[in-house]
């Protein structure tokens, strides 16, 4: 099993101290405490004025994938919402109060406090709702009274147009969920926040149009981040090597495909979150002109039944939820991860599951380069790659190397894909065969594959 401690960032630039908030009166009572999906809170009487603290690094301009948007005009903190979710023992969760009072949060109180969480005592989760992300930070405190039923649960959690920006408020949202627990009611260095940190939304190309844009960021070139660094206590991606072992191989060919994955796991969520992360990265591709006619490799991180309507629509997506309930609904994803235990219920897709040679050779070389690597950060002390950038270049290359074989057969004139083209790209002829016929598919390259079937004669 993964190792704990894992209430870390998902994303980071680079470390910056904990949010210090200047102090405002408290809102008035009437500001709070509307039910689910309302609440709303008073704006303090005396508006705090808007600063950076000094040592709060700056965030890089970040350059987008073309036709998205230019981030140059967007401020760099994009807070649309902070809210309480609290469990009430007889109406259940509910939404106790948020700023702005205006905002859509229908569904936020589930997407804040997951399925189960009673069972722990604190946890973080990442989530989208509508066009945002959401960070929410929850926790569990045993109080003694009859009316809560010996215990007192909350989530303090925040909405952004991306998330790569929610890692900064993990440690200001962690104090503040515990003095949510201990004094109720007391929302003043929330609206404080707030007034310091909303972000300023920019209408599209329409006139009135409101909806900011959502940012995949696991889709765009890796080497045009050399700033963004993925971190975790012990490591992201090498705890997601760990848990999934040879796995990895399979999730990486279904990741590519686009398929829609999702993975089960009981509360704690956090951790859970960052292997949706992490199978999105395994699908990076940095050739022009491919991904074109395929859908985007989506993070939604943790869902619930709430979201069943939106993933519906949905055709490609990475997710996590705790409700068993999803594995009834086989109509929603194409892949589903249960603990270590990577299924799909399509036939088709059922020589994907098995691990061939051409798998287990990257899966040793893969292992081989992170030993390389650890041994030279022990003798060299200015080497200083991290694992996360070797894990994500490990399989970007991966995939350029077989995209670009590709394109160029099918450039070719005679457009026939050989079991030696395979070999070259870094797979069996025989045992990724159905992987390649699924690949030509589903990024509509045209070649044509000569490498027999083992089943037929």
């Amino acid at each position: 099993m993964v190792e704990q401690g894992d209430a870390a960032p998902l994303l980071r630039w680079a470390e910056g101290p904990a949010v210090s908030l200047p102090q405002a009166p408290e809102p008035q009572a009437g500001g709070w405490g509307r039910g689910r999906g309302g609440g709303g809170g008073a704006r303090p009487a005396a508006e705090p004025p808007r600063r950076r603290e000094p040592e709060e690094p700056a965030a890089p301009e970040v350059l987008l994938q073309p036709g998205r948007l230019e981030l140059g005009d967007v401020e760099e903190d994009q807070v649309v919402a902070v809210f309480v979710v609290t469990f009430d023992p007889r109406s259940g969760n509910m939404v106790e109060w948020c700023l702005p009072q205006d905002i859509d949060l229908e569904g936020v109180e589930f997407k804040s406090m997951a399925s189960g969480s009673h069972k722990i005592q604190s946890d973080f989760i990442y989530f989208r709702k509508g066009p945002f992300f959401g960070l929410a930070c929850f926790a569990n405190m045993p109080v003694e009274s009859e009316l809560e039923r010996g215990a007192r649960m909350k989530s303090v959690g925040i909405l952004s147009p991306s998330y790569t920006l929610l890692y900064r408020y993990m440690h200001f949202l962690e104090n503040q969920v515990r003095h949510q627990l201990e004094m109720p009611g007391h929302y003043s260095h929330l609206a404080a926040f707030y007034e310091d940190k909303k972000g300023v939304l920019h209408a599209g190309p329409g006139r009135g149009s409101s909806l900011p844009p959502v940012y995949w960021l696991p889709s765009i070139h890796r080497y045009m981040y050399p700033e963004m660094k993925i971190t975790h206590p012990a490591g992201c991606m090498s705890q997601f090597i760990k848990f999934f072992g040879e796995q990895i191989l399979i999730l990486w060919k279904f990741a590519l495909l686009r398929k829609r994955i999702l993975i089960f796991s009981p509360p704690p969520v956090g951790v859970v979150c960052y292997r949706v992360y992490c199978c999105c990265c395994l699908a990076n591709v940095s050739l022009p002109g491919i991904g074109g006619t395929i859908p985007e490799s989506k993070p939604f991180f943790y869902v619930n039944v709430a979201d069943i309507e939106s993933l519906e629509v949905e055709v490609s997506y990475v997710a996590c939820t705790t409700e068993k309930i999803f594995e009834e609904k086989r109509e929603l994803y194409d892949v589903y991860v249960d603990n270590q235990n990577v299924k799909t219920h399509h036939d088709h897709l059922q020589p994907l599951l098995k691990i061939n040679s051409a798998d287990r050779e990257k899966y040793r070389r893969l292992n081989e380069q992170r030993q390389m690597l650890l041994y030279s950060q022990e003798v060299e002390e200015d080497y200083n790659p991290c694992e996360e950038d070797l894990f994500v270049l490990f399989f970007l290359e991966q995939n350029n190397r077989i995209f670009q074989t590709l394109l160029e057969v099918s450039a070719s004139q005679d457009k026939t894909l050989t079991a030696e083209h395979a070999r070259g790209m870094g797979l069996d002829p025989q045992g990724d065969r159905s992987f390649l016929l699924d690949l030509l598919e589903a990024y509509g390259i045209d070649v044509m594959l000569v490498i027999d079937n083992p089943c037929c004669p």
